[in-house]
């Protein structure tokens, strides 16, 4: 996988005004790149529709796979998956299934995200909750997926023998 390429997407109003340090955003970069992923751009932004939406259209296409952290919960704040719909083509929602999932009987918190995936252009998107054990085990899950999806996506093949 080390030729596709990732951005990392930190969406905090705290860690983007400065008053709280980025531990999610770190943390996914490291897992990514254990995985074989190349990650090219780290950037933190404020919670919010527009300007989740905004930067995932400014991103999509420019990379194979865009990772977002945080804004994923049920506070007034957390408009992440909003942003992210609202922009999105398809959506892929095993993935965000699957990470939902593996946490049941492990981490009662699991079950309130609500991330989402899907697609906008050749680039997958995946919101990931903002702390830095959602991420482990989000990723945990989703990234023997990664490579296979990402190849079909990129390709634009349907041919599942290719």
């Amino acid at each position: 996988m080390g030729d596709r390429t990732v951005s990392v997407v930190t969406v905090s109003d705290r860690v983007s005004s400065g008053t709280a340090e980025d531990r999610s955003g770190p943390t996914a970069v490291a897992l990514l790149e254990s995985a074989g992923l190349r990650v090219i751009e780290c950037r933190v932004i404020p919670d919010g529709v527009e300007s989740v939406a905004g930067t995932l259209s400014e991103l999509a296409g420019t990379v194979d796979l865009i990772v977002t952290t945080g804004g994923t919960g049920l506070t007034s704040r957390d408009l992440t998956p909003e942003g992210t719909r609202a922009v999105l083509e398809r959506e892929a929602p095993g993935l965000a299934e699957a990470m939902r999932a593996a946490t049941f009987g492990k981490n009662p918190h699991g079950m309130l995200s609500r991330g989402v995936a899907g697609t906008i252009e050749r680039t997958l998107v995946v919101n990931l909750p903002g702390s830095v054990s959602g991420v482990e085990e989000s990723l945990e899950v989703i990234l023997p997926a990664l490579s296979h999806g990402l190849e079909l996506l990129v390709s634009g093949s349907s041919d599942h023998n290719a």
